[in-house]
């Protein structure tokens, strides 16, 4: 069996947005030279998402809305009395963690004669939560 791992880097520019990577991973499934065997696509930070869905505009910008409804950015507060003093560790960023929570971790393709095995309209997205700033993606594959 072979093992084929590689960090892909992003820099999205603003505090929220979605890339489709599905190109450069396709990349990674040509590069590795694995034709059969399963790939892993995961953020390594705790403020982004990897997940799979399909490529329509319209349905992104539904997920940011959806996603601002369910956990909205942090209000600055100047009153320490409106916080647990023994909770506050100086984060600015609770929504991304739980933005990441609702959209997933990581992804796990089937690799089938050297191609990601997805359905009609499946594509990776990257998901960026509290962006601005450099973070990497794994991308592991195993198989033969």
């Amino acid at each position: 069996m072979k093992s084929y791992r590689k960090e892909l880097t992003f820099n999205v520019p603003t505090r929220c947005g979605f890339l489709n990577i599905t190109p450069l991973i396709e990349s990674c499934v040509v590069e590795s030279h694995i034709r059969e065997g399963l790939i892993l696509v995961n953020p390594m930070h705790t403020t982004a998402s990897v997940f799979i869905n399909d490529d329509e505009p319209g349905l992104l910008k539904d997920f940011h809305t959806w996603l601002e409804t369910l956990a909205p950015p942090p209000q600055p507060s100047t009153e320490v009395a409106d916080q647990n003093v023994e909770d506050y560790i100086g984060e600015d960023n609770i929504d991304a963690h739980l933005k990441r929570q609702v959209m997933g971790r990581e992804i796990v393709v089937a690799v089938t004669e050297g191609r990601l095995d997805f359905g009609t309209w499946e594509q990776i997205f990257y998901g960026e939560f509290d962006g601005r700033r450099k973070k990497q993606v794994l991308v592991k594959i195993i198989g033969d």
